[in-house]
């Protein structure tokens, strides 16, 4: 790990802050992120797929009903859009809003910890 981001990761955890407010910053985090499957459908959407199916696909254990769920929770807080193509038949495309993207450096340092979690 780099050592230079644990010194300062230190640095900023043990400065004095509001509790109460990073609290429920951290809560409304979790809560719009949270589970076990948001970030993984996040990163299978940025991943390019934008397909129900794709999506269900690219995420082994996931069930029909708990994606359609998720996505349908995800929309309402604005980090994935759904088109809906009219055609024969109709075509739904899922893609990551601008919103959802804010978040990505922080998923991309998730997957580069858990890397090295997994490695340790």
């Amino acid at each position: 790990m780099n050592e230079e981001l644990i010194r300062r990761a230190r640095e900023v955890l043990s400065d004095p802050r509001n509790q109460k407010e990073e609290v429920q910053a951290l809560q409304d985090t979790i809560y719009v992120v949270g589970g076990k499957w948001r970030l993984m459908i996040i990163n299978s959407i940025c991943n390019g797929n934008r397909r129900f199916r794709d999506i269900y696909r690219s995420i082994p254990e996931m069930s029909t009903r708990m994606l359609s769920r998720e996505l349908k929770d995800m929309e309402a807080n604005q980090l994935i859009k759904r088109t809906v193509i009219p055609a024969y038949p109709v075509i739904v495309e899922y893609t990551e809003t601008d919103y959802c993207l804010s978040f990505g450096g922080i998923i991309l340092e998730m997957i580069n910890w858990g890397k090295m979690h997994r490695e340790k």
